[in-house]
């Protein structure tokens, strides 16, 4: 059952209802480019039902999610070269991964995977730094047949599960694994990780819904804003080139490390 803290669409403040939509306009144009939408609008939405559990907000946030990430995909798609043998078996095992995460979140604690994600992030922004040919052209002579199923293994089971079981920065970790591993551009890899993201969303929202943990009406409400800011940023990628993906990636990346870190010592001290 849902909490008497989460109120009816028709009756969140108007105030309060401008923010929410900003947020989802604001996370579909991040999650476009380079993932971690999530960083901006789940936390609006915990601020905004503090009294709130959690699983709704969480299922909520899922559904908002999945219609920005198919529509960048969509609009990744009619541009770019997918790489259909690393993208669809990814996106397949992704669904899986992502509903295993799900189902287990209320069992492992995520607080004590917070330092081991705030490492990997770390590790990201040093490579992402010190290497700046990193996506800045496709490496096709990477693209082997073991490389695929490394990054199918990667994308569709670990950056899933992490999706199902935390969630903030799964396009992110998707587009950092393609690019690293089978050599793709920034751009070819974030249209890769908007499908796989778009497979981990679903799987994830399959299970809050089985469990009733998805505020439908404002869900949608805030799908309608994402999509809008997804394809802008889908759109200013396209056009930008690698060189901009890699620029908002340092920023994202940074960004969701720092917030890492605070929970984590907030916690600690």
């Amino acid at each position: 059952m849902l909490s008497d803290a989460l109120p009816a669409l028709s009756d969140v403040p108007p105030q309060l209802l401008a923010l929410l939509l900003a947020a989802a306009m604001a996370a579909g144009w991040v999650d476009a480019v380079v993932g971690g939408g999530g960083l901006l609008l789940l936390p609006v939405l915990l601020v905004a039902f503090p009294n709130a559990p959690v699983a709704p907000l969480l299922g909520t946030n899922k559904l908002t999610a999945v219609f920005g990430t198919a529509s960048a995909a969509a609009a990744y798609a009619r541009k770019v070269r997918l790489r259909h043998r690393l993208v669809w078996p990814a996106a397949g095992l992704a669904l899986l991964g992502a509903g295993a995460g799900a189902a287990l979140a209320g069992a492992i604690s995520s607080d004590a995977l917070r330092p081991i994600v705030m490492l990997v992030l770390a590790a990201v922004l040093v490579t992402v730094i010190v290497r700046p040919a990193l996506g800045a052209s496709a490496d096709t002579a990477r693209f082997t047949p073991r490389r695929i199923a490394a990054a199918v293994l990667v994308a569709g089971a670990g950056v899933a599960f992490y999706d199902g079981l935390i969630g903030p920065g799964t396009g992110t970790f998707l587009i950092i694994a393609f690019t690293a591993v089978t050599g793709m551009d920034f751009v070819s890899a974030s249209a890769s990780a908007k499908i796989v993201n778009t497979a981990t969303n679903v799987g994830a929202l399959a299970v809050f819904a089985a469990n009733g943990d998805v505020l439908w009406a404002m869900g949608l409400a805030l799908a309608a804003c994402n999509v809008a800011g997804a394809q802008i940023g889908a759109r200013m990628a396209l056009r930008r080139g690698a060189g901009f993906v890699r620029a908002v990636l340092v920023v994202v990346v940074a960004a969701l490390l720092a917030k890492l870190a605070w929970e984590w010592l907030s916690g600690v001290l």
